[in-house]
């Protein structure tokens, strides 16, 4: 498995591009060496420290069906061998490592917590189980005529469904029904897209939804009553239903830092504030790319055995030189992307209680996040960090909470001042009955670009730019923006993988590379 010798350029270090890194490290004579235009680790997947406080950006679980990632994973951070501050504090029993010399987290850095997920829906004003159940609470809040609209919906679209679903609107009806779809999805997908459901591909659907439907809910909720499943593998559970996740002690950057720091101790590089803004090509290889040095502007050339690309692909096809097909660079300038603000927000207190079975300090409500359905706001998505990890809170005695808004980078939101953003947050907090103005301490604003590869625009020709693309052999297009594909971490690091495997094995096709998450063993959900 080390015959292959050579240089790899990696352009960006989030997970696929640390990912690749690590296994050319590990397991070739390939020598990486990663690109990283910012000056941080992680990508979206980084963890941003805020006067002792840190905050992860979107909510990272870490759980996957594939048996080789949650190893991978295992292998940087060993699971707890002694429960976490919180667990201890509220005597809440945890699954532990049996493992001689499991790390404690209350001693030690380098651990991943094993934690239960509770995720829920605002809408008006109540809160209801994320994905939707029709459990009697669910329904109690619907109130019996919404809940008998719901039932006679879901067997219309039984009946009846939409033959081909053309949009992601088509999709979420025939799994749901159009009352289901129109009172729990449609209005918090439109804040994330910022255009109507009728106006996306269904294939965003057929990659964060998966196999979730009414049926597989109704089918989770009997199982879970007769035979619940309480492995951390929950191989029998759809994604999106899962009840359990490993999470870094520090956050989701904690792990990439760790990945980072292995890959300089075996020989290979991470620069940062180096961002690559050309490729040349001979023949079927790319033999250089052009560097630009973020800190003085400087270009240099780079040459290259391998390239591996992260970046957006609409930067990628811009800065080929030479020959590019006119529709191929039509589709790639067509790309359009979603991006993302967080206001991280320190707070005294909540207003709403915790009234479920979930014990937690100082009785906070226990969700990771809560998805925020009200159409009077334009808040997305609110994480409370509490309950990720004890240790992303400096005082277990405040909140620390972060908001999440959907734009377009350019637009009167992401231009907004900090301190404007900062007050949309707490008001529009408020306005929801969630604190009480005074309850607001201090605040932070974070803005994501290019988060989301978004499933319109020129999204449905995407197969020009692959086929382009894979014509040059040692170029290798992964992770999120690396594909223009809506992955999770996991996915993303899958697709580093097989590259990697591809080149020491000697594949030249990358069907297996743009396979994953397409196949339905890599089907998986969630943020």
């Amino acid at each position: 498995m080390r015959e292959p010798r050579g240089t790899a350029v990696i352009a960006g270090a989030g997970p696929a591009g640390l990912t690749a890194a690590y296994e050319l490290a590990d397991k070739t004579r390939i020598r990486p060496i990663v690109l990283e235009a910012t000056g941080e680790i992680g990508g979206i997947s980084k963890t941003v420290a805020y006067k002792g406080n840190r905050i992860d950006i979107g909510g990272h679980r870490f759980f996957s069906k594939s048996d080789a990632v949650m190893r991978w994973w295992l292998n940087f951070l060993p699971l707890q061998g002694a429960p976490s501050l919180d667990d201890r504090l509220l005597g809440r029993r945890v699954d532990l490592s049996a493992e001689p010399g499991a790390p404690d987290p209350e001693t030690d850095d380098r651990v991943m917590l094993h934690r239960h997920r509770v995720s829920r829906i605002l809408f008006r004003r109540r809160f209801f189980d994320y994905p939707v159940s029709l459990g009697v609470g669910t329904l109690a809040n619907l109130g019996l005529f919404s809940s008998l609209n719901i039932g006679l919906s879901y067997a219309l679209s039984r009946i009846k469904p939409v033959r081909q679903e053309k949009s992601l609107e088509d999709f979420f009806i025939n799994r749901f029904g159009r009352v289901l779809y129109e009172t729990f999805f449609k209005d918090y997908t439109e804040k994330v897209w910022g255009m109507g459901c009728d106006r996306i591909a269904p294939d965003w659907g057929a990659q964060r939804v998966k196999g979730l439907s009414m049926a597989g809910v109704l089918k989770h909720a009997l199982r879970k009553a007769v035979l619940p499943d309480g492995s951390l593998g929950q191989k029998g559970t759809e994604t999106s239903l899962i009840e359990r996740f490993l999470y870094p002690k520090f956050g989701p950057g904690q792990m990439w830092e760790e990945v980072a720091s292995k890959v300089s101790k075996l020989g290979g590089q991470i620069r940062l504030r180096q961002k690559v803004v050309g490729l040349q090509a001979e023949g079927s290889k790319v033999s250089r790319v052009l560097v630009e040095d973020m800190t003085d502007g400087r270009l240099s050339a780079m040459p290259a055995d391998y390239f591996f690309s992260t970046m957006p692909v609409k930067d990628l096809v811009r800065g080929f030189e030479g020959d590019v097909p006119a529709e191929v660079r039509r589709v790639a300038e067509g790309l359009v992307y979603r991006d993302f603000i967080t206001v991280g927000l320190l707070l005294s207190k909540i207003l709403y209680t915790n009234r479920t079975g979930h014990r937690t300090i100082n009785n906070v409500i226990p969700d990771n996040w809560i998805y925020v359905q009200e159409r009077d706001v334009r808040l997305g998505r609110i994480q409370i960090f509490n309950n990720w990890s004890p240790y992303l809170v400096s005082d277990l005695n405040k909140v620390w909470v972060g908001l999440e808004y959907f734009c377009n980078e350019g637009d009167g939101l992401w231009n907004l001042a900090d301190e404007d953003l900062s007050r949309l947050a707490v008001e529009e907090l408020v306005k929801i009955g969630f604190i009480d103005r005074a309850d607001a301490l201090d605040s932070v604003v974070i803005r994501s670009p290019k988060t989301y590869p978004a499933y319109f625009g020129t999204y449905g020709e995407m197969g020009q730019v692959q086929r382009f693309v894979d014509r040059f052999e040692n170029l290798f297009l992964i992770g999120r923006n690396g594909m223009h594909r809506y992955n999770n971490m996991d996915h993303s690091m899958l697709t580093a993988m097989e590259a990697v495997q591809n080149i020491t094995l000697g594949r030249p096709d990358k069907e297996n590379i743009w396979s994953v998450n397409a196949e339905q063993v890599y089907h998986e959900s969630g943020t």
